[in-house]
């Protein structure tokens, strides 16, 4: 069994060469390219549907005829 303290663990160095840092970081921006379509279709279903719901309280009136 153990105290309770656990092992405490430092890490003092982190070697990871710069041009991997970028090649990871175009991944990401690739990857979001998509992520970024599918999350604007959802916000533009949501938008409609409460437009669809309370779109008759809500339209624009007229203005009166000169």
């Amino acid at each position: 069994m153990t105290d309770g303290a656990g092992n405490l663990v430092t890490i003092r160095d982190i070697d990871v060469p710069f041009w991997r840092i970028v090649m990871i970081m175009i991944k990401w921006s690739i990857a979001a390219i998509p992520a970024t379509i599918i999350l604007v279709a959802i916000w533009a279903l949501v938008v409609s549907l409460f437009a669809a719901i309370f779109g008759s309280h809500m339209g624009m009136s007229t203005p009166p005829a000169p």
